[in-house]
């Protein structure tokens, strides 16, 4: 994990207060203490519109004291070693490596203490980033914190694809020509990475989440559908359609499935390939490469796309292009 975002390096170091205040700047004001006042920090990290997303590990054991941020959320997610925390509340947690993490809330003091070994993937959501969305998939106000439980289950459905997803995020953001510079594929995965974190904490709103969507009036996607063909090349999310279409996250996925049988991921991935399709048979095969075009189009996984390519139009999109 010592590689993870070494695209951003923000600090390597061995002095305790540097380490103090990178940690600062990046996430959140803390008191730092380590035996001997000794550590070998290394932490990596980047910012998008959304959130921040970072690796941090301090080679020593270590104990942090972090007040109330007030204004955001920090997601940890040990995958290495392990850390016992508890907060003001009483309520007190153990990660342990891929089996768990904690969720720091914006108004609670929490004490962390790391082990030699501990190494995490840390999210800072904005309080807004994170209740919008929630408030988006429920299609009503949320106002206050969101109370998640102190402990984050990794190993349940829900949290082994929010660790994958957060990993992923990861290693895209290291890649050249990776999600860094795919604005539309960024976007969607961290909407979907604030998804699984919603569900895989437990909280006042779980239930109200797992409930199916309203039933909806027929015809009712119209203007949805309208906006995914107008702004197929902009960074799409449920969040944005279920904005559109004037109803929630839950049931714009109830709608599609009612009268198109498919997700609205679905609809607007075979939009692009349409996009795809017209843009290869235009282009000069002898500048332009079909990843280019399937980048451009937010198609991460060749492999996978050719195959959704040839299933929809009989052909490989190399094919396509050729004979353009």
């Amino acid at each position: 994990m010592q590689s993870t975002l070494a695209r951003y390096p923000v600090l390597s170091t061995q002095s305790l207060e540097e380490a103090r205040e990178a940690v600062t700047r990046t996430y959140l004001r803390h008191e730092l203490t380590a035996p001997d006042d000794r550590v070998e920090m290394t932490l990596n990290a980047t910012t998008d519109r959304v959130f921040t997303i970072g690796y941090l590990s301090y080679r020593s054991p270590t104990t942090l004291v972090m007040p109330p941020t007030e204004d955001n959320y920090h997601v940890n997610l040990t995958v290495a070693g392990s850390t016992r925390a508890e907060r003001t509340d009483g309520r007190r947690e153990r990660s342990a490596a891929r089996a768990s993490g904690i969720v720091l809330l914006p108004d609670q003091t929490n004490t962390v203490r790391w082990s030699a070994d501990a190494e995490q993937l840390i999210l800072k959501i904005p309080r807004t980033s994170l209740e919008n969305h929630l408030s988006e998939q429920l299609n009503r106000p949320v106002h206050d914190v969101v109370d998640f439980g102190f402990g984050l289950d990794l190993t349940t459905p829900a949290g082994r694809t929010l660790l994958a997803s957060v990993e992923f995020l990861a290693r895209e953001l290291d890649r050249p020509g990776g999600l860094a510079e795919m604005p539309i594929a960024r976007e969607q995965l961290e909407a979907f990475v604030m998804t699984q974190l919603l569900h895989a904490g437990r909280h006042r709103y779980s239930e109200a989440l797992a409930e199916p969507g309203d039933p909806v009036r027929a015809g009712r996607l119209g203007p949805v559908l309208e906006h995914m063909e107008q702004h197929a090349d902009s960074p799409l999310t449920p969040q944005e359609l279920a904005r559109v279409g004037c109803m929630s996250v839950r049931t714009l996925h109830a709608a599609f499935q009612q009268e198109l049988g498919e997700s609205p991921m679905g609809h607007l991935r075979r939009i692009r390939l349409d996009r795809v399709r017209a843009e290869l048979l235009r282009c000069d095969p002898a500048t332009v490469r079909v990843t280019d075009v399937a980048l451009r189009w937010g198609f991460l996984h060749q492999s996978r796309f050719a195959q959704q390519y040839r299933q929809r139009f009989g052909e490989l999109p190399s094919q396509t292009l050729r004979g353009g």
